[in-house]
């Protein structure tokens, strides 16, 4: 889809909440934030197939931003928004956890409402098997830890136990994955320039070896036995 055209059929605004869904969009179109962008206070750009928000900026009213069943990833940048109270996030590729609330304390401060929901960075039933709900309140806890003015995350609000726990043991709560394991490289071979000792074909099958000794027997014209054997003998 050319990035100035836009299905008008697809596109609802009014009472400053622009909806462009189901497009198949890889990134915000420049017709939206061209002809709506200082107007918009809600943004739902949910089932397309968003890979970047460059020109999120120019939304620079916006309070709710809906970006659920996209295709955004760990490397997805925020424009600075600090009016930005509710961000949502479900079913898209993030799965760094820390590098997703680092950016969202730099450049959306104002964050009260969160979901990340079916992402790898939220550790719960719906996006590993292997998790079960005492791994997703670990989550819950650092999140809110982290996010000091967080009042809902994901399907729930935030309670006033929560908020305690957070405070006492958030810190230590950081869901943490196994490092990939590195293949190692296979052993180089040795350098041509190196090059073995040279073998004496000659000595080969003439010694005997025994466990802490090697004894070699002489069997050349300056052994032992031929001591008193003179050239003319030869």
């Amino acid at each position: 889809m050319e990035d100035r055209h836009i299905n008008t059929f697809a596109l609802s605004f009014e009472n400053n909440r622009l909806s462009y869904c189901g497009q198949d969009c890889q990134k915000i179109p420049s017709a939206l934030w061209n002809m709506y962008g200082p107007k918009v206070q809600y943004l739902d750009l949910s089932y397309n197939s968003i890979e970047t928000l460059k020109g999120l900026e120019n939304f620079t009213r916006l309070q709710e931003l809906i970006l659920d069943n996209n295709k955004l990833e760990d490397n997805v940048r925020f424009p600075f928004l600090p009016s930005l109270r509710t961000l949502s996030l479900n079913n898209n590729k993030l799965a760094d956890l820390e590098g997703l609330i680092e950016k969202i304390n730099e450049y959306l401060p104002g964050l009260t409402y969160l979901s990340i929901l079916r992402n790898k960075a939220c550790p719960n039933e719906l996006s590993d098997c292997d998790k079960d709900d005492s791994d997703y309140q670990r989550y819950r806890y650092y999140v809110i830890y982290k996010l000091r003015k967080l009042r809902f995350l994901d399907s729930r609000a935030v309670t006033a136990r929560e908020w305690t726990e957070a405070a006492t043991r958030g810190e230590f709560t950081r869901v943490r994955r196994p490092p990939q394991m590195q293949t190692q490289a296979p052993a180089q071979p040795p350098s041509s320039s190196l090059r073995p000792m040279p073998v004496d074909f000659a000595s080969l099958g003439k010694h005997s070896g025994a466990y802490g000794k090697c004894r070699y027997k002489y069997t050349g014209k300056h052994s032992e036995g031929n001591r008193f054997i003179v050239n003319s003998d030869l």
